[in-house]
């Protein structure tokens, strides 16, 4: 199938794109593995399918913009977490990635625990019939109501993130008449490979407490102290779209120490370790991540190496893959607007949403990909800069990809892998309306956040 060609930029076989050199797929029918979810395919009329439903037919259903998320996937990526790790290490899904009553339900079935980091992902969790042991509460700085309920819930941990919160939660524990188990989260001082505002372990940010200066230690010493908190261990999360595994190394090495520092003070052994999340997926091609298997066969070598040259036995392992298991699970689907050749530059390709859909591109710099759905096409690759339709210069959803030259309005265009961050970091920037999130599955699809409505919105403006 193919339209007649629309006027585009630059079609030449290869472009230079902020600066430098890129050259388009040898088909840009093709669609790679690596960024589409488990059961996306072409089916023999070229339109793209999951979970066998044509995205033809669910953009009918439920309109564009939408995100719609490989619910096999989804649970395929749960199992092989929790059978990577085994029933010697914990596996806490970050609820932060993405997170709906259905996600709840789906982690609890695959055998997941769940990371919140607010009271409404608490909320959301309860609601959903999540075990309140098998939630962990993050934050820097939960309010007083947030830890209260967490505490007469009985959350399994709450992940303590400053000196005041160390005595805050000892607090309102010994207030309730409980003992709240705790970890200390630590900065250990890594810079790991990945975008400044989502590297978390270098001591100038806002989380966690520093091992530089003693402070960790400090720390364990006055949590030891409290009645109402029972400390079991030490939480190090080192950043987020991390491939090298040498951070996590580093990251290890420095807990381990600090486990044996309390040991030999304290004469006790904390008997819990938890490195995070973080570990990255594939946005492109380009990009390479490691299976569930690896990560947790390197993360325990790591500890168990580290803890036998210290003396110690080894702590229970916990992890929080958060991305790494909905990033890849969804792609977002819009349609296909304004289409502006720019001459000897590139063309910019509007779609039906933008940043109020996918901030990442804007906030983080993020590498998308993005292909033609609707139909195949047999026309040169031309380059372009898929657009939102907000009014900023930086409302760019994909900086630089290749569409075919024939690309029109109307055509349906697709996103993969943005199951992560997109939907929970939406807005109503121009009062734009939160698309759906859409579960398909073995033929069949269903609503698990549906789209906002002008009446939501007005609902919410009591003036």
């Amino acid at each position: 199938m193919s339209r007649s060609a629309h006027p585009a930029g630059p079609r030449h076989a290869d472009v230079m794109t902020e600066g430098h050199y890129t050259a388009p797929p040898a088909d840009l029918n093709a669609l790679d593995g690596k960024v589409w979810a488990r059961t996306v395919t072409r089916d023999e009329g070229g339109t793209v399918t999951v979970g066998g439903i044509e995205v033809t037919r669910l953009a009918e259903e439920f309109g564009t913009p939408a995100y719609f998320l490989d619910e096999s996937d989804f649970r395929a990526r749960c199992r092989a977490w929790a059978d990577a790790f085994g029933r010697d290490a914990d596996v806490f899904y970050a609820g932060k990635a993405f997170l709906s009553r259905a996600v709840v339900r789906w982690l609890q079935e695959e055998g997941l625990n769940l990371d919140v980091c607010s009271g409404g992902e608490l909320t959301t969790a309860l609601d959903a019939g999540m075990p309140a042991e098998r939630i962990a509460f993050h934050g820097n700085n939960k309010t007083v109501a947030e830890i209260e309920r967490a505490v007469t819930v009985g959350v399994g941990r709450i992940v303590l993130d400053s000196f005041q919160e160390i005595a805050r939660v000892a607090h309102i524990a010994q207030r309730l008449g409980k003992r709240q188990r705790v970890q200390i989260r630590v900065t250990v001082g890594v810079e790991a490979h990945t975008h400044e505002f989502i590297a978390t372990a270098h001591e100038d940010q806002k989380f966690g407490i520093a091992l530089a200066g003693g402070q960790a230690a400090e720390a364990v010493r006055r949590a030891l102290t409290l009645d109402g908190l029972e400390l079991t261990g030490i939480h190090s999360h080192i950043g987020s779209q991390i491939f090298d595994m040498a951070g996590f190394e580093v990251s290890a090495r420095r807990v381990v120490q600090l486990l044996a520092e309390v040991r030999d003070e304290h004469g006790v052994e904390l008997p819990e370790i938890d490195l995070g999340g973080g570990l990255g997926i594939a946005y492109t091609s380009e990009d390479d991540p490691r299976e569930p298997h690896e990560i947790a066969k390197a993360l325990g070598d790591i500890v168990t190496r580290e803890c036998e040259a210290a003396g110690l036995a080894t702590p229970r392992i916990s992890v929080e893959p958060g991305r790494a298991i909905v990033g890849p699970t969804a792609f977002t689907l819009y349609e296909v607007g304004t289409i502006k050749p720019l001459e000897g530059l590139r063309t910019y390709v509007s779609v039906d949403g933008g940043m109020s859909d996918n901030i990442r591109t804007a906030l983080y710099d993020a590498e998308y990909t993005v292909a033609l759905v609707s139909r195949t096409s047999d026309a040169e690759p031309m380059l372009v800069r898929v657009v939102g339709k907000h009014c900023e210069s930086g409302d760019i959803v994909v900086k630089d990809a290749f569409l075919p030259s024939d690309l029109a309005p109307g055509d349906l265009i697709a996103v993969p892998a943005t199951g992560a961050y997109c939907r929970s970091m939406a807005s109503n920037y121009n009062h734009a309306l939160r698309p759906p999130v859409v579960a398909v599955r073995d033929g069949g699809a269903r609503v698990i956040v549906r789209r906002e409505t002008e009446e939501d919105l007005l609902r919410l403006d009591v003036g």
